[in-house]
């Protein structure tokens, strides 16, 4: 089964700049204080590919294949669909979602606390799930990552963590560029420093509850949702030998292998011009939010 693509309920609430959409019951974070277990045992990377091979889902730059969109995860025994809304790791998952079931209803306007949390498929209530990155276009993306989590779902594909160096060179194309589509910044290529957050939205504050479960279903005008589908934005390409790769500006931050905590390219709702060079160090590896995502590298 493919990652679930957004589902739109027919029910909308409207709240103040932003649309509050309720998704369907068929589709498939929190407090600051909640973080993911330790970190997993280490495993020997993939091996690199042989030149001029990548996997479809994946672009060649030069010595390396890099997915071309952002991942989404599935259940590695059985290939189950995860949500993109709760972190796909048991442990962080059940603390969100208790949480959440809670604070929604005592944070935000009275529109606000309506909006229920997004349902939970049923291989992730089992708490027995371990995620598997996949690389597909018009899904939504895996946001709730944290380092170790965005590790293991790429490992579990045979794939690995890019290293800072091998994602700035990729996300600058062939040209070398600051942008994935030019040198200058245009604020229409890429899904990035969108002028709604989330949060404010929901809690009438940018600063708290970034790991409410239902962020990433905000959409700017009842036509536009936050977080876009992979590939939605389709000049935002970083192209290489005839391929592209998509949203590695915006749309959602990208874990990279430094150990001590960096995720690039920035997210929907962060006011950043700089393309490639966006970057943030300032959380440990064991941080998570609604805007923490991923792509793999072999």
């Amino acid at each position: 089964m493919p990652p679930l693509r957004r589902c739109w309920s027919a029910a909308l609430f409207v709240f103040g700049a932003g649309t509050l959409v309720a998704p369907a019951a068929s589709e498939p974070g929190s407090s600051p204080g909640v973080s993911e277990g330790a970190p997993p045992a280490a495993a020997s990377p993939p091996a690199r590919p042989a030149r001029g091979v990548c996997p479809e889902e994946m672009m060649r730059v030069r010595s390396f294949c890099i997915d071309r969109w952002e991942i989404g995860t599935v259940d590695t025994a059985t290939g189950l669909a995860l949500s993109p809304y709760y972190p796909p790791e048991p442990r962080a998952l059940e603390l969100v979602r208790r949480l959440w079931q809670v604070e929604r209803e005592r944070v935000g306007d009275r529109f606000a606390r309506t909006m229920p949390l997004p349902p939970l498929p049923a291989v992730q209530k089992s708490g027995t799930f371990q995620p598997k990155a996949v690389s597909r276009p018009a899904i939504v993306p895996q946001g709730y990552l944290s380092f170790y989590t965005a590790k293991r779902a790429c490992e579990n594909a045979g794939k690995r963590l890019c290293t800072l160096d091998e994602w700035m060179l990729a996300c600058r194309g062939e040209q070398g560029q600051k942008f994935p589509y030019g040198s200058e910044f245009d604020r229409t290529a890429c899904n990035v420093y969108r002028h709604y957050h989330p949060a404010f939205v929901l809690h009438g504050n940018t600063s708290v509850g970034h790991r409410d479960p239902r962020l990433n279903l905000v959409v700017e005008r009842g036509v536009d949702p936050l977080l876009r589908l992979t590939g939605q934005s389709a000049r935002c390409q970083s192209r290489w030998e005839g391929q592209a790769a998509y949203d590695m500006v915006g749309n959602l931050d990208e874990w990279v292998a430094e150990e001590a905590g960096i995720f690039a390219g920035g997210f929907y709702a962060r006011s950043t011009t700089s393309g490639c060079e966006a970057q943030v160090s300032s959380h440990s590896p064991l941080y998570y939010d609604y805007s923490t995502g991923t792509r793999c590298c072999r």
